[in-house]
């Protein structure tokens, strides 16, 4: 991740749903039954990701009859390393934490 801020906790959700099988292209309706995110917090994520570059969306190519194309969601290889990176770290600042606080009492 470019940015300086730790992303949220719904946004760290879509990433390592997406990070488990990188390869594979995802429906956002899917994705949020996974994480249990409503579209109105889940779309928004999907668009920051893209706008970031972690994330290729394309359009469902072959939608069955009469349903419109669907957005494909996947994580490009940049979106996997932020999402390796997150892995890595996420136990880091809860272990500096308690260190911390062992420290002050």
């Amino acid at each position: 991740m470019t940015r300086g801020r730790r992303p949220s906790p719904q946004t760290i959700a879509v990433l390592q749903a997406l990070a488990a099988d990188p390869s594979r292209s995802r429906y956002g309706y899917e994705l949020g039954q996974e994480v249990g995110l409503k579209a109105g917090s889940l779309y928004p994520i999907l668009i920051r990701l893209t706008d970031r570059g972690l994330l290729d969306a394309s359009w469902e190519t072959d939608p069955p009859a009469g349903r419109p194309p669907r957005h494909l969601y996947r994580l490009t290889d940049a979106g996997v390393a932020a999402a390796a990176e997150l892995a890595r770290t996420a136990a880091k600042p809860v272990q500096a934490t308690r260190t911390e606080l062992r420290g002050a009492w």
